[in-house]
């Protein structure tokens, strides 16, 4: 797939998603680390402490409530859709966005929707697994490391092509709180290369692998 060249973001946020990540993107834009522009920050939430940092970072933002849709999945997708084509957005990434993103988008935007997930792809993935949870589970599986995973989105929950990847060592002092702690700054360094990739590289993806590859050669 080509390159996206300059990117046009809208940032998808949950009512308790503190922002971190979308300030990081928000950062990386402003440094021109990343080729484009935050756009717009959709909420699920109006007290959501995300939209708090983006206001006041002069972003638009705007809340559409999935509850207002409850069981009217194809309404909430276009309500959602309206307001992608009205800031003519390109790239979709969601930033502590924890519901299951409606088909219709994901249609209308393959291989253009990212998710950050606190975790190393495929394990401790899935409905009901962000956060803390995530955090809980490495410890209590013995993992020795673990880290974060940027892919793109499909139907599912976490189940899309991987990105990019960072991972960090799990300490045996370790609680949830400080491998979260640690795990935050490669979030933020990994969401940045995932859109800079998304939007500067030629990439082809093979089942869950997404490879880049020289545009004049055969993937």
């Amino acid at each position: 797939m080509e390159p996206l060249g300059e990117a046009q973001i809208a940032v998808f946020v949950s009512g308790e998603a503190r922002g971190s990540n979308m300030q990081a993107l928000l950062d990386a834009c402003m440094e021109q680390r990343i080729k484009g522009e935050v756009r717009v920050v959709i909420g699920t939430r109006a007290e959501a402490p995300a939209l708090t940092r983006a206001r006041e970072a002069g972003v638009a933002v705007h809340v559409v409530s999935p509850k207002k849709y409850e069981g009217q999945e194809e309404a909430y997708a276009h309500a959602l859709l309206r307001l992608l084509r009205r800031y003519e957005i390109n790239l979709v990434c969601l930033a502590g966005y924890l519901l299951r993103l409606p088909a219709p988008i994901v249609a209308a935007y393959s291989y253009r929707v990212l998710n950050i997930h606190p975790a190393l792809l495929p394990l401790f993935g899935g409905k009901g697994m962000y956060g803390r949870r995530v955090h809980e589970a490495v410890i209590e599986s013995g993992m020795k490391v673990t880290g974060c995973t940027v892919h793109f989105v499909d139907n599912d929950y976490d189940t899309g092509p991987i990105l990019v990847q960072r991972a960090i060592p799990v300490f045996d002092e370790d609680t949830p709180e400080t491998l979260a702690a640690r795990l935050l700054p490669e979030e933020h360094r990994a969401y940045v290369e995932a859109v800079d990739i998304r939007t500067s590289r030629w990439l082809c993806v093979k089942g869950r692998r997404v490879l880049v590859y020289d545009p004049f050669k055969s993937c």
